[in-house]
Formats: structure tokens, sequence, C-alpha cells
């Protein structure tokens, strides 16, 4: 499976910014939960927001609960994860990745699959 994030970028406090997460052509994530992580400079990676396979389950770190958004559109392949409220501690280079289960999962060891990752600044 080969992922691709993309929709980085910089943005000031109180914005907004949609990633986007594409599986390749040749690999499909339809069966698999997918999960957002983050890593800002000189942290460990950290959980974000997970989907179940289905789009009906989802799971958010505390911090970004009530702010951000996961969704997936199964037919083309896509994660997208929307993020409103930003602020400078959101800054990071976020990952999205996808799970060997079905379920949405906050378990980073159960992640297989990783993009590259997408660079998000927030000013303050």
């Amino acid at each position: 499976v080969q992922l691709q994030a993309s929709g980085g970028g910089l943005v000031q406090a109180g914005g907004s910014l949609r990633l986007s997460c594409a599986a390749s052509r040749r690999s499909t994530t339809s069966n698999n939960g997918m999960g957002w992580f983050r890593q800002a400079p000189g942290s460990e990676r950290e959980f974000v927001a997970a989907i179940s396979w289905n789009g009906d389950n989802t799971v958010y770190e505390d911090s970004v609960n009530g702010r951000f958004s996961i969704s997936r559109d199964r037919n083309k392949n896509t994660m997208y994860l929307q993020m409103n409220s930003l602020k400078p501690e959101d800054t990071a280079v976020y990952y999205c990745a996808a799970s060997i289960k079905a379920g949405a999962t906050s378990t980073r060891s159960l992640y297989k699959y990783w993009g590259h990752g997408t660079l998000v600044t927030v000013s303050s």
C-alpha cells in the first residue's frame, strides 16, 4: 500500500486546513482502518485521529477533539483531515497511515503502511 499525504501549509492561528491522503492506483485501503499521526520537532510521533474501514467509527486525540474531523471516501481511496481552529501547538509534520485492522485505532503498532508527511505550520 502506497499512501501520499498532501494539503499542508502555513496558516495563522484560528485558521483551517484540509489534509488529504490518497492511496496509489496499485493499492487500496478500502478494508483498512486509517489514521493520522503528527510529529513536532524534537517530539515523538503522536496519534491524532483514526477512522474505521467503513467510516462509521472515529477516534480522536483529546487535544484535537472538536476541532479536527476525519473522514474518508472509499470510492476515491482517499482519507481527509479537516483541521479547524488551528493553534501554534498543532505545528508538525502530519502522516497518514493504514492499519492492519479494520477498526479505528490509536495504537501506532497496528499501522503498517505509512505515507510521507506533509508539513503544517501554524503561526501565532
